[in-house]
């Protein structure tokens, strides 16, 4: 079974906290054990396991990303002007995977599932996959 998810973006940069959505997700497939890939079909978004519990920790994720790879870096050659969003979504990746145990999400005490926004506002895409096993 795969589910389509809309996530709305409001900023340029930043990480929507989804792990609600996947939760849900699992618990209508009717799975008790297995796993769960949560894919993002964009080339300049990507999705990310984090802390859930202090909201300044994405806060910094996205700070350092930017100073790493700031937006209007000389030497870029895409003409779309996003190229710092294609570096960033390839470095965090378009996938995660996590287990299902008893019909839930198999996450750490703080952690999270992040749809990481680089260019947005936009209205995207994240397909969810639900196996048992």
């Amino acid at each position: 079974m795969i589910e389509v998810c809309t996530v709305c973006t409001r900023q340029r940069c930043e990480m929507v906290d989804v792990t609600r959505e996947v939760a849900d997700v699992v618990r209508s497939s009717g799975v008790d054990e297995g796993r769960v890939i949560v894919f993002v079909p964009h080339t300049t978004a990507a999705v990310t396991i984090n802390e859930n519990a202090d909201p300044d920790v994405q806060h910094d994720v996205l700070l350092t990303l930017a100073e790493l790879i700031p937006e209007g870096r000389r030497g870029y050659r895409h003409g779309e002007g996003n190229s710092d969003a294609h570096v960033k979504a390839s470095l965090l990746g378009a996938s995660e995977t996590i287990l299902v145990r008893e019909g839930r999400l198999l996450l750490g005490t703080w952690q999270g599932i992040y749809f990481a926004e680089f260019d947005g506002p936009r209205t995207r895409q994240m397909h969810v996959s639900v196996s048992p096993g």
